[in-house]
């Protein structure tokens, strides 16, 4: 299951993201979004859970929870958008 995970601290790294969720289950991937220029954190990322059963655990859990400072927005990521792309 794909989770997005928002309003997060921008010190948070993707081994911090891998560390809130190790308790849900098998962890797929953990990866927080940066800028592709800067490489500083946006402020998102996704964490991917072998299980969707725990992946809804995690979401229940952790949405609202507070972590760094900020509470986060945690869901099930929809999938990405076709369409125009910036340049």
């Amino acid at each position: 299951m794909n989770i997005f995970v928002g309003n997060l601290s921008l010190e948070v790294t993707d081994q911090d993201l891998q560390q809130l969720f190790s308790d849900y289950g098998r962890i797929v991937s953990a990866k927080v979004a940066t800028d592709m220029f800067t490489g500083s954190s946006k402020g998102f990322g996704f964490i991917e859970l072998e299980s969707k059963k725990f992946g809804q655990q995690a979401i229940q859990k952790l949405n609202g929870f507070e972590f760094k400072g900020r509470r986060l927005v945690v869901n099930e990521a929809r999938p990405k958008r076709q369409g125009m792309r910036r340049r």
